[in-house]
């Protein structure tokens, strides 16, 4: 593989950009980064202790005491670790998907985790997806894909993900979860939640799983001219 290659897919809470692009990594031999992630692990840092999640001056207060750091285990999975603690599970619970919403909303969070994610796309070919991939973070990315599903069918998606975790949650509740982070993303001032100019759309709503990973991986060969690795 010649070159340095970089692909943003950004996209609605629950649309599926994370099981699909780390999907689409292990096909092509590219790094996944998960950027939700890293707002995840802010947000549960400011639940731990309290923080009002949208003070961002307490917020920004707490930054400099994290110690936020990203590590792949043997199978390719991305671990997260706050101060020294996996909390890959623990960022996943409902109640912190709310608290990343509010405080990726904070223009000072953006900032101080930007750096980390661009170091990324520098030293590795990557598969990054997020809200801002194509329009702040990567904005040179060579493929910009943005994916969505209406807001039930992302519902029902979350809902299954949750049970095969031993989480209970009701569909209602799920769905009112989904229309406020849609809400919170695409209207925060920081970094709005929106498609890049040069994107590709891809709806998922009618395309079961296997059907999106085969259309993001054509578009991924026909953009790029890459194969994959098996």
């Amino acid at each position: 593989m010649n070159g340095q290659y970089a692909i943003a897919i950004d996209g609605p809470s629950g649309a599926g950009k994370s099981s699909l692009a780390r999907r689409c990594a292990s096909r092509f031999g590219f790094l996944y980064v998960d950027t939700g992630a890293i707002y995840r692990t802010v947000g549960l840092a400011a639940f731990r202790r309290g923080i009002d999640r949208r003070d961002e001056a307490a917020v920004s207060a707490m930054l400099p005491e994290l110690e936020i750091r990203m590590a792949y285990n043997e199978q390719g999975e991305q671990r997260m670790y706050l101060n020294g603690e996996d909390v890959s599970a623990a960022i996943r619970m409902p109640e912190i998907s709310l608290c990343a919403s509010d405080v990726s909303a904070l223009p000072a969070v953006r900032a101080y985790l930007l750096e980390m994610q661009r170091k990324m796309a520098r030293e590795h070919n990557v598969i990054m997806d997020g809200r801002d991939i194509g329009t702040v973070v990567l904005p040179d990315a060579e493929l910009k894909i943005f994916l969505t599903a209406s807001a039930e069918a992302r519902a029902e998606r979350r809902l299954k993900e949750l049970a095969a975790k031993g989480v209970e949650a009701d569909f209602a509740s799920v769905l009112r979860d989904i229309r406020y982070r849609d809400e919170q993303d695409s209207s925060r001032a920081a970094a709005p939640l929106r498609p890049a100019r040069d994107s590709v759309t891809v709806d998922t709503t009618e395309i079961d799983f296997a059907g999106s990973e085969e259309l993001l991986c054509r578009l991924i060969r026909e953009k790029l001219g890459v194969e994959e690795i098996g």
